[in-house]
């Protein structure tokens, strides 16, 4: 063997070595994406979860409760129904019994920016990286699916004589990091949409309860 056969197996050697370093990751990259995301969507969820209500009756009966307190005027006993419930109605109350001295519009005014700051401002935080997830993951698996092939092609340009195992362990880095990046995308659109719907019902069910606790206090500080 000559010096330039021994150099051109070693380039061989080396550039193989690089591949499969690439290639690994590439698969840490995707599963750190995966990670991410999941843990992005399981954040939401429960935050969702711990901030509604489970339906319109549970709530209704919170504020039937809540509502003769507000009408007495009697703003402590209200609060300290209010406190240490994470629930977004219980607590938006607390802000809104807070600040009754100022007047029924300042305190609407305080209650919405609250609601729009504190809970859907950091869930439409959470819900964007899930997004960036979902666009970034088919990237990536389209970045791996490029690489995966320039290996395979460089292998047939190269080599008189090219194993098909070598063949196969490029294509299959192709193939899997194809599949891997939908795998990741696929399931976190349905659960964002998923999500988004909870959100909305959320919402209706919070400004629902926010506009019968101001009504109330409207009606009670008229007196």
């Amino acid at each position: 063997m000559d010096y330039y056969q021994f150099a051109f197996l070693f380039a061989q050697a080396d550039t193989g070595k690089l591949f499969n370093i690439i290639a690994n990751f590439i698969y840490l990259v995707l599963a750190a994406i995966a990670l991410w995301g999941a843990f992005c969507v399981i954040m939401v969820w429960t935050r969702v979860s711990r901030q509604r209500f489970k339906n319109e009756a549970e709530q209704a009966e919170f504020l039937n409760e809540l509502e003769p307190r507000l009408m007495e005027k009697d703003f402590d006993g209200a609060a300290a129904m209010c406190d240490g419930d994470p629930r977004a109605v219980p607590q938006l109350s607390l802000v809104a019994i807070a600040n009754h001295h100022i007047g029924y519009s300042k305190v609407k005014r305080i209650v919405m920016d609250r609601f729009q700051r504190d809970v859907l401002s950091e869930l439409e935080q959470r819900l964007s990286w899930v997004k960036t997830v979902i666009a970034s993951a088919p990237m990536v698996g389209l970045f791996g699916t490029v690489f995966g092939m320039m290996g395979a092609f460089s292998k047939l340009a190269t080599s008189e004589n090219v194993e098909p195992a070598a063949l196969a362990n490029d294509i299959s880095v192709a193939l899997i990091t194809t599949a891997s990046g939908l795998a990741i995308a696929l399931p976190l659109v349905l659960l964002t949409n998923s999500i988004n719907i909870r959100i909305r019902k959320m919402e209706d069910l919070v400004g629902s309860g926010i506009t019968r606790i101001m009504d109330t206090m409207r009606e009670a500080l008229s007196k």
